[in-house]
């Protein structure tokens, strides 16, 4: 299959999952995984209507976006970001999904504040509170967003998260959902420099089921472009 069609099939599983929860399709974002599909592909992916290209390696993100790539499309970041690249995104994505330490938001703001601008940002959720992974625990989110007036250049739009590796989508449910709950219970709040916005969650194994747990922000590649092909890498 083409990745327009692609691109055509996964729309068409998103929305059956939002009627069957009950909402509205038009609330979720397609955001494309472009990790490791060249600029062609990019474009193809955004010609095939993709709202959001996401990008997980800065280097990666630096030379496609000097090719053009990302043109009528916004940009994310959407991998681990290491404290000494923060200069090469901030800026150039329009919102970083993966702030996953006090110490990558205060670079963030050093650099944000430099250069005059406000960046966007989801706080990354170790919902799995798996010792392999990085982001916050779960009951360190609050007590963040409570800091955010000592980060003026920063806005936390959201959470985001990546679960545990399931053998089937269904067993992440209950992480998707705990999720949900850490956002509307934290969107409840009144926060300087907060705008609880956008939970990101779900990639092309179980994007069904973040939407139907609450997603409005879902993170998909193989699904788009095909497997990727690590052997050269």
């Amino acid at each position: 299959m083409s990745i327009a069609e692609n691109v055509a099939l996964v729309r068409e599983n998103m929305a059956r999952a939002a009627r069957e929860a009950g909402r509205d399709p038009g609330e979720i974002r397609l955001v494309a995984a472009t990790k490791m599909n060249d600029a062609d592909k990019v474009r193809q992916a955004i010609a095939a209507g993709v709202d959001i290209c996401g990008e997980n390696r800065v280097q990666e993100m630096l030379q496609k976006h000097s090719q053009g790539a990302y043109e009528g499309a916004p940009l994310h970041f959407i991998g681990h970001l290491q404290k000494n690249k923060v200069k090469q995104v901030v800026g150039l994505a329009s919102l970083i999904h993966s702030v996953d330490s006090e110490e990558l938001l205060a670079a963030i703001q050093r650099c944000a504040a430099a250069r005059g601008l406000r960046q966007d940002v989801l706080l990354e959720v170790n919902i799995g509170e798996e010792a392999s992974k990085s982001g916050f625990r779960p009951e360190e989110i609050s007590p963040l967003l409570e800091k955010m007036a000592e980060f003026p250049n920063v806005c936390v739009r959201g959470l985001m998260a990546i679960p545990p590796i399931c053998a089937f989508p269904a067993e992440n449910r209950p992480f998707f959902l705990r999720m949900k709950q850490l956002f509307v219970d934290n969107g409840r709040k009144k926060y300087d420099n907060v705008s609880m916005d956008f939970l990101s969650m779900g990639m092309s194994g179980d994007y069904t089921e973040a939407i139907a747990c609450g997603a409005n922000l879902v993170r998909v590649g193989t699904a788009i472009f095909g497997a990727r092909d690590y052997s050269g890498k």
